[in-house]
């Protein structure tokens, strides 16, 4: 049975995420990893824009952490390539170039359509059934508006494609890349109209990947990609470039 496909007809732009002190608290039990993966939110959804310099005492008092587990987090996001640490100058968040960019996309759109086609051979009726869930479940965060939310469901959908391929080789250079590439996917989706058409996509690829439609879901997924591509690199446009 096919997922229906949600209207276009939603008002609005997403909302920006309001953050508490509670949510920005990190439980130093799990310090520095914990510290990392907060840091990596905040990069992912714009908190911390690409070539920010990463204040260390305002980030230990928002963190509520001290700066050795702050210091450390940050080499985990330089592993990452996410941050960049200078000698004498501290951290700062990576900012892609154009060519970058789109040469990122290009090579992710190729991984995503190969961890289709190879999901679409391997995966199992219990995990399209995990994947159908988490696909309604981005529909109702798309239908709020709770972009944050939404993310967070769409990345463990094409996760669990990747993971669904089984192939490890796969899954590591996906991964590698894909890290870089987190923020720039989040805001593709800060245009009205191309995040409902992402979210079509979506039940267009679940629809696929239950049919067991190698061929059709890297279709959908290398054209997903590229989309997402051209969304970032149009937004990277000065605005007087897209006046008529």
């Amino acid at each position: 049975m096919k997922i229906e496909q949600p209207g276009s007809t939603i008002e609005g732009p997403p909302s920006p995420a309001v953050e508490t002190a509670t949510t920005l608290a990190v439980d130093r039990r799990t310090l520095p990893t914990a510290v990392a993966e907060r840091l990596r939110e905040m990069i992912i959804e714009g908190q911390l824009p690409a070539g920010t310099r990463l204040n260390e005492r305002a980030l230990c008092d928002q963190l509520q952490v001290s700066r050795t587990p702050l210091r450390e987090a940050f080499r985990l996001l330089a592993a990452d390539g996410l941050v960049q640490i200078q000698p004498n100058k501290g951290a700062q968040v990576i900012a892609l170039s154009e060519r970058d960019i789109r040469e990122s996309f290009e090579v992710m759109g190729a991984l995503e359509a190969l961890s289709g086609d190879l999901a679409c051979m391997h995966i199992t009726d219990q995990e399209i059934a995990e994947i159908k869930a988490l696909t309604f479940e981005m529909q109702a965060c798309h239908a709020r508006r709770d972009l944050p939310a939404y993310y967070h469901v769409n990345r463990e959908i094409h996760d669990r494609i990747n993971a669904a391929g089984k192939n490890q080789l796969l899954s590591q250079v996906y991964t590698t890349i894909n890290l870089r590439l987190q923020n720039l996917r989040f805001r593709s989706n800060l245009n009205h109209d191309k995040w409902d058409k992402a979210m079509l996509e979506h039940v267009d690829m679940v629809n696929a990947l239950a049919a067991r439609d190698g061929a059709r879901l890297a279709s959908i997924m290398r054209l997903h990609l590229q989309r997402k591509g051209e969304a970032v690199l149009e937004s990277l446009k000065p605005a007087s470039s897209n006046s008529p």
